[in-house]
């Protein structure tokens, strides 16, 4: 992976950028020891390291207002992270660029249950958003299987989903407003405890925009009744072609489920053994979730049951307790922990039409062959967001770059079958030099002519999003 020649940074320079910054943010504010600024050298995509120049843990919004001023006066890029957990390397630094982390920002600042709404800051995790309002009968719908960690700061940069987004949709479907922190230190607000806010939709500009435009800061999020019941089936078939055909069929019948996962062998067992879900033994499993009365969720299973049956499943279960949908649910939403006890591996995040899940996935069981890695598929098969899980080995040489161009197969198979390179997991640099393959360069011009509006020095996460070549021009240009 090429990685752009930083600007050096003289020890002068440093000095004064780092007592500029302790005046703002407090001595325990600035972390500038080299033992303890390689916490942040990465993020989920561990296979690319690079320490920054410092780290950052500012605790409120006008601290991160002042500290990229300073940034901004003194020319250096800034890297914003929210818990780290990203697997497309959003968040790893650059040597001359200082890390700005908001895992200090973690606060409720309101909730509005007559409005459903809650207010927090950015670095509260995502399960942590329905822990404190579940009491009340509500929860958060975005539930990436990383919630757990993953701070709401990172799902707005990417517009993660997470297993239920096939009901309740991604960040953006749930975001209502933000207050965000320029580059040069201004502080907007955008959107609101509104439906709609007037003029141009910046709100849809920014989320998913991958810390390119803005430090967000605070969020207003939608906040949903708690359904009356829910219940997950599982359904286990001879072969991935046949599963993906069902999940077709499932969404052609006008059916709308919660959730849709796939998992295939690998994942089956792998996760099994982890998690002790008690999987059937079969070549693709399905985990189905609907919701409703009583009265819905069996009419809406008898459907799927009954498509189901035109595929002659191996097994098909519903859970009879909530032990029971613990159980189907705790093998999936542990699948990449349970991968990483057995190999390393690269998480892709390419996005698909639904029709054409059978097709892709046997086409992933070629590149497989062909490249000579082992692949597991787990993904929302619902709309389309695949996770193949690439098997490598980290301490073989040549191996992390075959699973690369496996990868990127993988990826340019999605475009070519009219999907996009990523669904929740954003761009960073794992995908940045994949972007002509789905743009033209004259779309890529005019993203990153936006860019040039809200972050004219190019400070803001280096190196990421854009093919490196056209970003480091941009970046030179504008020094």
């Amino acid at each position: 992976m090429q990685m752009p020649v930083p600007n050096p940074v003289t020890l002068a320079k440093k000095a004064k950028l780092t007592e500029r910054l302790r005046a703002v943010l407090g001595k325990d504010g600035v972390i500038s020891e080299e033992i303890a600024l390689k916490a942040y050298e990465c993020d989920a995509l561990t296979a690319y390291r690079c320490p920054p120049m410092l780290a950052l843990l500012p605790r409120t919004t006008k601290e991160v207002a002042a500290a990229l001023r300073i940034c901004h006066e003194m020319d250096v890029p800034v890297v914003p992270r929210g818990s780290g957990t990203s697997l497309a390397g959003g968040a790893m630094p650059t040597a001359d660029s200082v890390i700005l982390g908001v895992s200090r920002m973690s606060e409720v600042l309101e909730t509005d249950y007559a409005d459903r709404i809650i207010r927090v800051q950015t670095g509260r995790t995502n399960l942590s958003v329905t822990g404190a309002i579940e009491g009340e009968g509500f929860f958060y719908a975005p539930d990436p299987s990383s919630q757990l960690a993953c701070a709401i700061a990172g799902n707005i940069a990417m517009n993660s989903g997470g297993a239920h987004c096939l009901k309740y949709g991604v960040t953006t479907n749930n975001l209502m407003g933000v207050t965000m922190v320029m580059m040069d230190g201004e502080i907007v607000e955008i959107g609101g405890a509104h439906l709609d806010s007037g003029g141009l939709d910046l709100l849809g500009l920014i989320c998913g925009s991958e810390g390119q435009l803005g430090v967000v800061t605070e969020a207003t999020l939608r906040i949903l009744h708690k359904p009356e019941g829910a219940r997950p089936v599982l359904i286990g078939f001879d072969s991935n072609e046949v599963a993906g055909a069902c999940v077709s069929d499932i969404i052609r019948a006008g059916i709308l489920p919660v959730a849709i996962e796939f998992m295939d062998r690998m994942l089956i067992g792998v996760c099994d053994d982890y998690s002790g879900a008690g999987y059937p033994d079969c070549e693709a499993l399905l985990i189905v979730e609907v919701e409703g009365s009583e009265a819905e969720i069996e009419h809406q299973l008898g459907l799927i049951h009954e498509i189901a049956k035109g595929h002659n499943p191996v097994e098909f279960r519903k859970a009879t307790s909530a032990e029971e949908a613990g159980r189907i649910w705790a093998g999936r939403k542990a699948a990449f922990s349970a991968i990483g006890k057995v190999s390393d591996y690269m998480c892709l995040d390419g996005t698909i039409p639904v029709s054409q899940l059978p097709f892709v996935l046997k086409r992933i069981g070629e590149l497989s062959q062909t490249y000579g890695l082992a692949v597991g598929n787990v993904f929302h098969a619902g709309d389309g967001n695949m996770h193949p899980l690439i098997l490598y080995d980290a301490n073989k040489p040549g191996d992390l770059e075959i699973c690369e161009a496996f990868g990127a197969e993988v990826l340019k198979l999605c475009v070519e079958v009219g999907g996009c390179l990523t669904g929740e997991h954003g761009v960073g640099i794992e995908k940045r030099d994949l972007m002509l393959d789905q743009f033209a360069p004259e779309d890529l011009d005019m993203q990153m002519a936006v860019k040039d509006v809200f972050d004219p020095k190019w400070l803001l996460n280096p190196a990421k999003v854009f093919p490196l070549a056209s970003s480091e021009a941009r970046r030179i240009a504008a020094e």
